[in-house]
């Protein structure tokens, strides 16, 4: 079992010491710290740590907004941490903490409300997305020709006049733009 320790400042001109004193007065074996905003998906030392996690390892922040910059992205991160085997710990947030049974159940009914949240909003989409087409409205990127330029390829394909490829040359598209108009 290896402690990590995980902290984090935002700008350069902030100071990772307090936290550092922190994690290093709990026994953290390896810490892991970097000057990145939280906003940033792309955390090379958290990403480091999480793939050096083993089973029975825990991972020791100061904060919870050391760690991640949304809901979404703390459960994201503790999925991560509990696949590999992992526990989580802040010292700050007492029900933050998956070695403990309560630690668990919290961390459990947030990933319950997130699922929720996720489903509710996949809902909503779906019925946006039929109020749309019912009212005629095209889904997807718009259409790389016009309705003039589909029909001139189709019948110059149909007559044998043009070939795909030399009609993707004179509209300026992929072959398989051309290739996608008759089934």
């Amino acid at each position: 079992m290896t402690i990590y320790g995980y902290a984090r400042v935002s700008t350069e001109g902030q100071t990772l010491e307090a936290q550092v004193e922190a994690l290093r007065a709990h026994d953290v074996e390896r810490l892991f710290q970097e000057k990145v905003s939280g906003a940033k998906a792309d955390r090379p030392q958290l990403q480091k740590m999480l793939a050096s996690l083993e089973a029975g390892d825990v991972v020791l922040i100061t904060r919870l907004d050391r760690l991640a910059r949304s809901t979404r992205d703390l459960l994201n991160i503790l999925d991560t941490i509990t696949k590999a085997g992992a526990s989580f710990r802040s010292l700050a947030d007492a029900w933050a903490d998956t070695t403990t049974p309560h630690g668990r159940l919290m961390v459990t009914m947030l990933a319950g409300i997130a699922e929720f949240e996720r489903s509710l909003i996949a809902a909503r989409t779906t019925e946006g997305r039929a109020r749309a087409k019912a009212k005629g409205k095209r889904m997807g990127r718009p259409s790389t020709l016009t309705a003039h330029q589909r029909q001139e390829a189709i019948e110059a394909l149909r007559n044998g006049t043009a070939t795909a490829a030399e009609l993707a040359r004179r509209f300026n598209v992929n072959r398989s733009t051309i290739g996608r108009l008759i089934p």
